[in-house]
């Protein structure tokens, strides 16, 4: 019997006998030899690991005892650019911390069913350039679940769900984010009962040029969406590094997104942004769509908020308009409309900003494209309702 022969039964008696892991190396050895349903489980505790763990096996679970109880620390990490990084479908992930990772936390790319249960990722110096640019990270997944986990200290985003569909983000709590909640060039996501708290931007809505899919049909209800307006820390060159501080929601180049129940308070720049990603350089004609449409807000609450925009051109419309001591209104839009499908810079009835309760809810277009100089508070173009959007389909077992 050769050496790596009984090393390897000796691996896998001490994890059958031992119970949860303790360890790196038989942490490691778990992932590398894991099969099918497997449910690899992890001990109370803090585990120093040094490189980043991958696995490639469908139907696993991987379980900690606790969200605080059990603690992978990465701190010392020599290599990988992920803390863990799964390539595989049928993931099932919960109750435990990664922490102080060189780049993300947990990427899980591509495949199927997805579910992020009761996990932390944070980096434990705070807010921090230097910090991974994502705490939680499926990318390119059909089937997603993310529920009562906390992310903290993204340079980029805490929670973020990019090029996916069927999506389910919930209960979450993300703190100290550039972004807190990031849905990204996805489809049919419900984002609902997280709680995101100074972040530069709490919840962003976006759709990104030159990827392979269109983000549309999101519903943003019955979060906590307060002081969002810890400065920005983003990298030089990402697209989150534009978010303003003080930005509660920001949907960007978005279709179909519905904004009801949630309650928004002092986030210093607006509550709620809808910006179009229209550059003009850029050929409108070719597969990105830069304008957001069919935009559904109602039924929100708004507190404080609005008076310290993190933009020159805001922070002067804000004074002009509303007085030194004025506030922005609690949702503001670029005014930016494609040039063919509106008449008159007023988009047809299917595809316009909606807004309602607009007697509790002020709006303000702000003109970009005639530099600011038409803002208004006109909100006649935005008395009406699109049909509500269905529940997101994915649920976890």
């Amino acid at each position: 019997m050769s050496c790596r022969t009984m090393l390897i039964i000796l691996c896998a008696f001490l994890l059958t006998a031992c119970g949860a892991v303790k360890d790196e190396a038989a942490l490691r050895f778990a992932f590398e030899t894991a099969e099918p349903g497997d449910v690899i489980e992890i001990a109370a505790g803090a585990m120093m690991v040094s490189r980043g763990l991958t696995l490639n096996t469908d139907g696993i679970t991987l379980r900690g005892a606790g969200l605080h109880e059990t603690i992978l620390d990465f701190a010392g990490q020599a290599q990988g650019a992920e803390g863990i990084l799964v390539n595989a479908s049928d993931f099932t992930i919960e109750d435990l911390t990664i922490q102080d990772t060189v780049g993300d936390a947990l990427k899980i790319n591509q495949g199927r069913n997805a579910v992020i249960r009761r996990v932390r990722t944070q980096w434990t110096g705070g807010p921090s350039t230097e910090n991974g640019a994502y705490g939680i990270y499926p990318v390119q997944v059909d089937g997603v679940l993310v529920e009562e986990s906390i992310a903290v200290a993204a340079s980029d985003a805490g929670i973020y769900v990019g090029q996916s569909k069927n999506i389910v983000v919930r209960n979450n709590l993300a703190e100290y984010n550039v972004a807190g909640i990031e849905i990204e060039n996805s489809q049919d996501a419900d984002v609902y009962g997280n709680q995101t708290l100074n972040n530069t931007g709490g919840i962003l809505v976006f759709n990104m040029p030159n990827l392979p899919d269109v983000g549309m049909r999101t519903r943003v209800f019955d979060n906590d969406i307060s002081e969002n307006n810890t400065a920005n820390f983003g990298r030089e060159g990402t697209a989150v590094a534009e978010v303003p501080s003080g930005t509660g929601l920001l949907i960007n180049a978005n279709d179909q997104v519905e904004v009801f129940d949630n309650r928004f308070s002092n986030n210093r720049t607006a509550h709620v942004l809808i910006a179009s990603s229209y550059d003009e350089s850029a050929d409108i004609a070719q597969s990105f769509d830069p304008y957001p449409e069919t935009i559904f807000i109602y039924e929100n609450f708004f507190a404080g908020g609005g008076d310290a925009p993190d933009m020159a051109e805001l922070e002067a419309l804000r004074t002009a308009m509303f007085g030194e001591d004025g506030r922005l209104p609690p949702v503001v839009w670029d005014g930016l409309v494609h040039p063919e499908r509106a008449e008159e810079g007023v988009l047809p009835a299917n595809l316009a900003i909606c807004i309602g309760n607009l007697a509790e809810t002020e709006f303000l277009n702000i003109d970009m494209a005639g530099g600011f100089a038409g803002a208004s508070l006109d909100t006649s173009p935005h008395l009406c309702e699109h049909a509500k959007l269905g529940a997101a389909r994915f649920s976890a077992g």
